[in-house]
């Protein structure tokens, strides 16, 4: 079982940047590949960025390439996402979550554990 808490949202203005923190408890938090989705009012959960377990495989989704980097530090337990360039547009609560599986998936559906998520409020 994997317990998941994120941290580090809030609201920015135009062309700022946050970094989000989820932490996780557990020993196997080591082997699971994690992930970043997103949520907007009024919109479905969308994925953002996942990494392998090691941090050797990355993936973004469009919008975030070039603008968001997701890493992990397995010492500590805790995958991070730095955002800059924030756009109104990504308003949304961003939701951390985990797998039982080495490799990344795009999809919600592959990941059992999930963070209560944390609000980011980006200002024009």
């Amino acid at each position: 079982q994997v317990q998941l808490v994120e941290s580090g949202g809030g609201l920015v203005q135009a062309g700022g940047s946050l970094r989000l923190s989820c932490a996780a408890s557990g020993r196997t938090f080591s082997s699971y590949a994690m992930g970043w989705f997103r949520q907007a009012p009024g919109k479905e959960r969308e994925f953002v960025s996942a990494i392998n377990w090691n941090g050797g495989g990355t993936y973004y989704a469009d919008f975030a390439k070039g603008r968001f980097t997701i890493s992990r530090d397995n010492a500590k337990n805790t995958v991070y996402l730095q955002m800059n360039s924030l756009k109104p547009e990504d308003t949304a609560v961003y939701y951390c979550a985990g797998r039982a599986f080495p490799v990344w998936s795009t999809s919600g559906s592959g990941y059992a554990y999930w963070g209560q998520g944390t609000r980011v409020t980006v200002s024009s």
